[in-house]
């Protein structure tokens, strides 16, 4: 372990795993990581110390489901790459300023945005990246209207690629590893925004979906998988595939699938309230609307589905056109079903699990990254302090530095 830079004293740590606040305790940072959760009193007298006031001390959130290389709706056609990464600048650091120390981008982002916040370039979270996502033809990352025959970039909004067939699917998932991509996103079913497509009908072939992932295996990543219906989730999971994004319609017996074959569940339930308010005025149309409401009726139901079948649960926004201001409002709605510290789990460790980070983010212990939240309320007494409209964040450290400091607690 490092040597420690310095010390948080006074401080309450929420202990996600144990569900539970450890109460005056000092947390020593060293290198960008704890050093140790210990008592004040067995500091070394030398070291610099940062008193925080008796205020609370979260690890920093992790959405699994986010979007930042993504245009307004429809106007893929008009928005050069070089303009949506400018915007994928903004909302980087709009996430890392409302706490979300980590974030999985579910399609669109690509290493190069990886590499931007790993050298300084843009102020943001620590990404894993998708790159394109894979689409059939027809398929919910195919948003050509039925007239369009291009195929290129442009008409896909610039996030997603048609591959078609054994071959081609193998080559695009290889083309997004070359590329440095850390998982392979498919549209494995029907999806609200798309024209061509219904939310039951299941995408992509089994023998498709089982040759990227074994592309992604013996690579080292894994698949991610946008999928609504029960029998999509199923076929999904039985391919090899280990995240299924969204997930609404899920049963008793696929969940029992997934837990028996180690698969995550991501909801991205924030969505569909911030899309019934938004949709209309940027774009969609009126089915697209009975869609979001439909997916939005049964998205509860699918998380205490798999929560009743020990399915580890994560956290997903998905956030594309509506405000990424609503980030942190879906842990109110995970906590109506879970309570706040099973709902912070699920953006905190069960979320770590998905990206294979268990011990090094979303808890506070010896080892981890400093990606810490300094809160002045209990998360554990309810989640309304990461809220827009409630919110009690006083500080966000990203490897031990302060990148949000509200009311100087950390000097300059």
């Amino acid at each position: 372990m490092p040597n420690p830079d310095y010390a948080l004293t006074g401080v309450h740590v929420v202990d996600v795993v144990a569900g539970r606040i450890l109460r005056d305790r000092a947390v020593t940072i060293g290198s960008g990581k704890i050093v140790a959760i210990t008592e004040e009193r067995l500091l070394d007298p030398a070291l610099r110390r940062i008193p925080l006031g008796g205020r609370y001390l979260s690890p920093g959130l992790i959405d699994c489901h986010a979007h930042v290389f993504i245009g307004q709706f429809n106007d893929g056609r008009t928005i050069l790459p070089s303009e949506m990464t400018a915007r994928a600048g903004q909302h980087l650091i709009g996430m890392l300023h409302r706490g979300f120390t980590t974030i999985r981008d579910a399609g669109g982002a690509d290493y190069g945005h990886k590499a931007a916040i790993e050298k300084g370039l843009f102020q943001g979270p620590r990404m894993f990246v998708s790159g394109r996502i894979l689409s059939q033809t027809g398929g919910h990352g195919d948003h050509r209207g039925r007239a369009e025959t291009c195929n290129c970039s442009a008409a896909l909004g610039g996030v997603g690629i048609i591959a078609d067939g054994i071959d081609e699917v193998r080559k695009a998932a290889r083309e997004n590893i070359r590329q440095g991509c850390d998982q392979i996103k498919i549209m494995a079913g029907g999806g609200v925004s798309s024209p061509g497509d219904k939310l039951v009908h299941p995408q992509y072939s089994l023998e498709e979906i089982a040759a990227i992932a074994d592309e992604a295996d013996r690579a080292g990543r894994y698949v991610m998988a946008h999928v609504y219906s029960d029998i999509g989730i199923r076929r999904a999971v039985g391919s090899g595939v280990r995240s299924i994004e969204h997930g609404n319609f899920l049963t008793d017996e696929t969940a029992k699938l997934m837990r028996d074959r180690d698969a995550h569940l991501v909801p991205t339930l924030i969505t569909y309230e911030a899309d019934a308010k938004y949709g209309m005025g940027f774009g969609w149309s009126e089915e697209n609307q009975e869609k979001n409401a439909e997916v939005m009726a049964s998205g509860l139901k699918s998380l205490e589905v798999a929560l009743g079948n020990r399915v580890n649960v994560g956290y997903g926004t998905d956030l594309c056109w509506s405000p990424k201001s609503y980030q942190a409002d879906g842990l109110l709605i995970h906590q109506k079903v879970c309570g706040p510290a099973e709902a912070l789990r699920h953006a905190t460790i069960n979320n770590a699990k998905i990206v294979r980070m268990e011990g090094l983010v979303g808890e506070i212990a010896a080892g981890a990254h400093a990606d810490l939240i300094v809160v002045d309320a209990n998360p554990l007494d309810g989640l309304e302090c990461f809220s827009q409209h409630a919110s009690r964040v006083a500080a966000v450290l990203q490897a031990g530095r302060a990148v949000r400091d509200d009311y100087g607690l950390f000097g300059h």
